[in-house]
Protein backbone atom coordinates (compact mmCIF):
# COMPACT_ATOMS: atom_id res chain seq x y z
CA UNK A 1 0.00 0.00 0.00
CA UNK A 2 1.75 3.64 -0.91
CA UNK A 3 1.27 6.31 1.30
CA UNK A 4 0.83 10.00 -0.13
CA UNK A 5 1.61 13.20 2.03
CA UNK A 6 0.34 16.53 1.18
CA UNK A 7 2.00 19.47 2.30
CA UNK A 8 0.29 22.92 2.11
CA UNK A 9 2.50 25.64 -0.07
CA UNK A 10 1.69 27.87 3.10
CA UNK A 11 2.71 25.16 5.67
CA UNK A 12 5.59 24.56 3.68
CA UNK A 13 6.44 28.40 3.18
CA UNK A 14 6.04 28.61 7.29
CA UNK A 15 8.59 25.55 7.27
CA UNK A 16 10.72 27.03 4.93
CA UNK A 17 11.41 30.54 6.93
CA UNK A 18 11.83 29.05 10.04
CA UNK A 19 15.02 26.95 8.68
CA UNK A 20 16.02 30.03 7.16
CA UNK A 21 16.16 31.70 10.37
CA UNK A 22 17.67 28.71 12.40
CA UNK A 23 20.62 28.69 9.55
CA UNK A 24 21.34 32.33 9.61
CA UNK A 25 21.27 31.86 13.51
CA UNK A 26 23.75 29.05 13.38
CA UNK A 27 26.12 31.17 10.69
CA UNK A 28 25.81 34.27 13.18
CA UNK A 29 26.51 32.46 16.37
CA UNK A 30 29.41 30.76 14.41
CA UNK A 31 31.39 34.00 12.84
CA UNK A 32 31.03 35.48 16.13
CA UNK A 33 32.22 32.71 18.42
CA UNK A 34 35.78 34.03 18.90
CA UNK A 35 34.08 37.43 20.13
CA UNK A 36 31.36 36.06 22.73
CA UNK A 37 32.66 38.44 25.99
CA UNK A 38 31.27 37.10 29.38
CA UNK A 39 28.10 39.35 30.39
CA UNK A 40 27.04 39.31 34.14
CA UNK A 41 23.86 41.36 35.53
CA UNK A 42 24.25 43.70 32.63
CA UNK A 43 27.70 44.32 33.30
CA UNK A 44 30.79 42.73 31.24
CA UNK A 45 32.87 40.06 33.36
CA UNK A 46 36.47 39.43 33.22
CA UNK A 47 37.62 38.00 29.96
CA UNK A 48 40.81 36.32 28.68
CA UNK A 49 42.31 37.86 25.19
CA UNK A 50 42.76 35.67 22.25
CA UNK A 51 43.83 38.53 19.62
CA UNK A 52 42.57 42.64 18.74
CA UNK A 53 40.50 43.12 16.13
CA UNK A 54 42.01 45.34 13.99
CA UNK A 55 43.32 46.03 9.99
CA UNK A 56 46.76 47.22 11.06
CA UNK A 57 49.30 44.04 10.63
CA UNK A 58 50.43 43.95 13.78
CA UNK A 59 51.45 40.97 15.85
CA UNK A 60 52.92 39.98 19.09
CA UNK A 61 54.52 37.46 19.35
CA UNK A 62 54.69 35.56 23.18
CA UNK A 63 56.63 33.36 24.85
CA UNK A 64 56.18 31.19 27.53
CA UNK A 65 58.84 29.84 29.93
CA UNK A 66 58.35 27.44 33.24
CA UNK A 67 61.33 25.50 32.83
CA UNK A 68 65.31 25.02 31.58
CA UNK A 69 68.34 27.11 31.04
CA UNK A 70 69.58 26.29 26.89
CA UNK A 71 66.57 27.70 24.99
CA UNK A 72 65.80 31.05 25.90
CA UNK A 73 69.38 32.60 25.72
CA UNK A 74 69.51 31.44 21.94
CA UNK A 75 65.86 32.80 20.96
CA UNK A 76 66.86 35.78 22.97
CA UNK A 77 69.42 36.35 20.34
CA UNK A 78 67.51 35.89 17.62
CA UNK A 79 65.26 38.37 18.04
CA UNK A 80 68.50 40.80 18.97
CA UNK A 81 69.55 39.46 15.85
CA UNK A 82 66.69 40.09 13.69
CA UNK A 83 65.90 43.45 15.17
CA UNK A 84 62.56 42.65 17.18
CA UNK A 85 62.44 44.70 20.19
CA UNK A 86 59.15 44.03 21.15
CA UNK A 87 57.44 40.55 22.54
CA UNK A 88 56.35 39.17 25.41
CA UNK A 89 57.67 37.10 27.85
CA UNK A 90 55.53 35.27 30.65
CA UNK A 91 57.57 33.56 33.09
CA UNK A 92 56.50 31.23 35.86
CA UNK A 93 58.31 32.65 39.22
CA UNK A 94 60.11 28.89 40.18
CA UNK A 95 61.68 29.39 36.96
CA UNK A 96 62.40 33.36 37.23
CA UNK A 97 63.89 32.84 40.61
CA UNK A 98 66.43 29.89 39.72
CA UNK A 99 67.62 32.02 36.49
CA UNK A 100 67.64 35.85 37.24
CA UNK A 101 70.33 36.29 34.88
CA UNK A 102 68.11 35.60 32.03
CA UNK A 103 65.04 37.56 33.77
CA UNK A 104 67.17 40.00 33.67
CA UNK A 105 68.61 39.85 29.98
CA UNK A 106 64.66 40.16 29.00
CA UNK A 107 64.15 43.26 30.74
CA UNK A 108 67.20 44.65 29.53
CA UNK A 109 66.25 43.67 26.18
CA UNK A 110 62.88 45.90 26.18
CA UNK A 111 60.44 42.99 26.21
CA UNK A 112 57.29 43.19 28.27
CA UNK A 113 57.16 40.36 31.00
CA UNK A 114 54.12 38.99 32.43
CA UNK A 115 53.28 35.95 35.17
CA UNK A 116 53.05 32.63 34.26
CA UNK A 117 52.19 31.86 37.91
CA UNK A 118 53.97 29.64 40.49
CA UNK A 119 53.12 26.36 40.10
CA UNK A 120 52.68 24.81 36.73
CA UNK A 121 49.78 23.18 37.58
CA UNK A 122 46.05 23.20 36.42
CA UNK A 123 44.88 26.34 38.34
CA UNK A 124 40.94 25.84 37.43
CA UNK A 125 41.17 22.41 39.80
CA UNK A 126 42.39 25.09 42.91
CA UNK A 127 40.08 26.82 45.85
CA UNK A 128 39.95 30.08 45.62
CA UNK A 129 42.48 30.89 48.22
CA UNK A 130 45.17 28.72 46.54
CA UNK A 131 44.60 30.52 43.12
CA UNK A 132 44.63 33.71 44.93
CA UNK A 133 48.25 32.35 46.39
CA UNK A 134 49.81 31.55 43.63
CA UNK A 135 49.33 34.54 41.74
CA UNK A 136 50.21 36.21 44.56
CA UNK A 137 53.35 34.40 44.99
CA UNK A 138 54.54 34.82 41.56
CA UNK A 139 53.46 38.55 41.76
CA UNK A 140 56.07 39.11 44.50
CA UNK A 141 58.69 37.38 43.07
CA UNK A 142 58.43 38.99 39.46
CA UNK A 143 57.76 42.45 41.13
CA UNK A 144 61.02 41.61 42.82
CA UNK A 145 63.16 40.65 39.71
CA UNK A 146 61.89 43.07 37.46
CA UNK A 147 61.26 46.10 39.58
CA UNK A 148 57.89 46.67 38.53
CA UNK A 149 54.38 45.38 38.90
CA UNK A 150 53.32 42.63 36.38
CA UNK A 151 50.01 43.10 35.02
CA UNK A 152 49.48 40.28 32.58
CA UNK A 153 48.64 36.64 33.15
CA UNK A 154 49.08 33.52 31.02
CA UNK A 155 47.53 30.88 33.30
CA UNK A 156 49.67 27.31 33.30
CA UNK A 157 48.46 25.57 30.58
CA UNK A 158 46.35 28.04 29.22
CA UNK A 159 43.94 26.93 31.88
CA UNK A 160 41.07 28.93 33.58
CA UNK A 161 37.43 29.06 34.39
CA UNK A 162 35.51 31.87 35.48
CA UNK A 163 36.51 31.58 38.76
CA UNK A 164 40.22 32.32 37.88
CA UNK A 165 39.54 34.85 35.32
CA UNK A 166 37.35 36.35 38.40
CA UNK A 167 39.93 36.34 40.92
CA UNK A 168 43.14 37.33 38.57
CA UNK A 169 41.12 40.41 37.47
CA UNK A 170 40.30 41.22 41.27
CA UNK A 171 44.33 40.89 41.77
CA UNK A 172 44.74 43.62 38.80
CA UNK A 173 45.62 41.01 35.97
CA UNK A 174 44.48 40.40 32.57
CA UNK A 175 44.45 36.66 31.27
CA UNK A 176 46.20 36.96 28.27
CA UNK A 177 45.32 33.51 26.02
CA UNK A 178 46.67 33.05 21.94
CA UNK A 179 44.87 32.46 18.84
CA UNK A 180 47.83 31.17 16.90
CA UNK A 181 49.43 28.71 18.44
CA UNK A 182 53.14 27.41 16.78
CA UNK A 183 53.19 24.12 18.50
CA UNK A 184 56.45 24.37 18.99
CA UNK A 185 56.73 22.18 22.26
CA UNK A 186 55.64 18.82 19.91
CA UNK A 187 59.13 19.34 18.35
CA UNK A 188 57.16 18.37 14.93
CA UNK A 189 59.82 19.98 13.08
CA UNK A 190 60.98 23.35 12.16
CA UNK A 191 59.27 23.65 8.65
CA UNK A 192 55.95 22.17 10.32
CA UNK A 193 56.28 24.90 13.56
CA UNK A 194 57.07 27.93 10.64
CA UNK A 195 53.60 26.92 8.89
CA UNK A 196 51.58 26.54 12.14
CA UNK A 197 52.39 30.46 12.42
CA UNK A 198 52.55 31.79 9.19
CA UNK A 199 49.57 29.91 7.72
CA UNK A 200 47.32 31.23 10.74
CA UNK A 201 48.79 34.86 11.40
CA UNK A 202 46.48 37.95 11.10
CA UNK A 203 46.66 41.27 12.39
CA UNK A 204 45.86 41.57 15.52
CA UNK A 205 47.15 37.96 16.47
CA UNK A 206 48.71 36.92 19.66
CA UNK A 207 51.14 33.84 18.88
CA UNK A 208 52.18 31.34 21.28
CA UNK A 209 55.66 30.07 21.48
CA UNK A 210 57.51 28.55 23.95
CA UNK A 211 61.40 29.17 25.55
CA UNK A 212 60.97 26.38 27.96
CA UNK A 213 64.00 23.90 27.27
CA UNK A 214 61.10 21.10 25.83
CA UNK A 215 60.71 23.39 22.87
CA UNK A 216 64.24 22.32 20.83
CA UNK A 217 62.72 23.89 17.66
CA UNK A 218 61.47 27.29 18.20
CA UNK A 219 65.11 29.16 18.11
CA UNK A 220 65.61 27.43 14.37
CA UNK A 221 62.10 28.45 13.43
CA UNK A 222 62.16 31.66 14.60
CA UNK A 223 64.28 33.55 12.37
CA UNK A 224 62.04 32.62 9.39
CA UNK A 225 58.88 33.69 11.12
CA UNK A 226 59.77 36.95 11.42
CA UNK A 227 61.31 37.50 8.07
CA UNK A 228 58.41 36.29 6.54
CA UNK A 229 56.24 38.22 8.60
CA UNK A 230 57.69 41.06 8.03
CA UNK A 231 58.23 40.96 4.35
CA UNK A 232 54.63 40.26 4.46
CA UNK A 233 53.88 44.02 6.41
CA UNK A 234 53.46 42.52 9.75
CA UNK A 235 55.39 45.22 12.41
CA UNK A 236 55.93 43.33 16.25
CA UNK A 237 54.40 44.49 19.30
CA UNK A 238 53.78 43.81 22.80
CA UNK A 239 50.44 42.12 24.01
CA UNK A 240 50.18 45.67 25.68
CA UNK A 241 50.38 47.45 22.69
CA UNK A 242 48.22 45.46 21.13
CA UNK A 243 45.29 45.95 23.34
CA UNK A 244 45.87 49.60 23.58
CA UNK A 245 42.95 51.31 21.80
CA UNK A 246 41.75 48.48 20.18
CA UNK A 247 38.73 45.85 20.15
CA UNK A 248 39.49 43.19 22.20
CA UNK A 249 38.83 39.44 21.01
CA UNK A 250 37.54 36.89 23.84
CA UNK A 251 36.11 33.82 24.63
CA UNK A 252 32.65 32.61 26.64
CA UNK A 253 33.85 30.69 29.74
CA UNK A 254 31.41 28.22 31.25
Amino acid sequence: MKFMFVVSAQRLKQWMIILTALLMAAGIAYAERDAIAVISDGVQAPQAIYKIDTKEKKIALTFDISWGETRATPILDVLREKKVSKATFFLSAPWSQRHPEIVKRIKEDGFEIGSHGNNHDFYSKYSDEEIRTQISKAHTILTELIGKKPTLIRLPNGDFDKRVLQIASSMGYTVIQWDTDSQDWTNPGVDVIVNNVLSKAHPGDIVLLHASDTSKETHLALPTIIDKLRADGYEFVTVSELIAGSQVNSQEIN
